[in-house]
């Protein structure tokens, strides 16, 4: 199984110390090794880096955990093949364009049957399950609304295509717009939220440690989402599995 970790913020937020831990898991301290991916927002524009090697040596990964980008909605992968070769258009995060937005998409999880589903304008670059399950997803809101439907009407509209999938097999996804962070858990996610009083925590893949108070001020408010814990002096909440999570501003909606 690949691991995902997507953030979302009420104010630019430095992903980091979080992706310090993930790019671990990209086949030193995890089995992740056939790629990995990040996608940061500012404002409508979407920052992207991609690599097929594993995370842990990538000199890319290295450039990311040092460099000091600071973003509202992060989205992260790294992969473990078992459909679609290891190459660089099978790495996720995925993105498209609809609506005028960048919306970022990443799976982990076996799907069957869903090549199956017919799409139209969305087609995969890659040969991933995932990319085909992204552009399903894609295809079916671009022709169901001409144009962005109101936060609700979304909301509802996305949970209902989770659902949908999710009765394909294992689909634990990250869906953004860059406003609105959609997580779908079939079996294993878990989310922290960080706000007021801040406190410290220290990563579990590296000995490396955060005083949040010191590098945030008392209205912040960041909810990171990952496949597994990634600290371990901190109280990580599940995701109630066969269920849709909905994050904005920071705040569980």
């Amino acid at each position: 199984m690949c691991e995902l970790l997507g953030m979302n913020a009420n104010v630019p937020t430095d992903i980091r110390f979080s992706f310090a831990a993930l790019a671990k898991r990209g086949g030193e301290t995890g089995p992740h090794k056939d790629g990995w991916g990040i996608s940061f927002y500012e404002n409508k524009g979407c920052r992207s880096f991609h690599d097929p090697n594993p995370s842990a040596q990538s000199e890319l990964a290295a450039l990311v955990k040092n460099y000091p980008i600071k973003s509202r909605m992060v989205i992260a992968h790294v992969r473990k093949a078992n459909r679609g070769r290891v190459a660089l258009e099978n790495t996720h995060p995925f993105t498209r364009e609809l609506w005028g937005r960048a919306w970022t998409f990443a799976h982990n999880g076996q799907l069957k049957g869903v090549k199956d589903l017919p799409l139209s304008f969305f087609r995969p670059i890659g040969t991933t399950n995932s990319e085909h399950a992204f552009c399903f997803v894609m295809d079916y809101l671009v022709k169901t609304f001409p144009e962005c439907p109101p936060p609700k009407v979304l909301d509802r509209e996305i949970s209902d295509l989770f659902a949908q999938v999710r009765a394909m097999g294992v689909f634990n996804a990250l869906l953004t717009d860059g406003r609105s962070l959609y997580a779908s858990c079939s079996k294993k996610l878990c989310y922290i939220k960080r706000e007021a009083p801040f406190g410290t925590a220290t990563l579990i893949d590296e000995d490396v440690r955060v005083d949040f108070a010191a590098e945030t001020t008392p209205d912040d408010k960041v909810i990171v989402i990952a496949t597994q814990p990634l600290t371990h002096d901190e109280a990580w909440t599940l995701v109630v599995p066969d269920s849709t999570l909905i994050l904005r501003g920071g705040e569980v909606i």
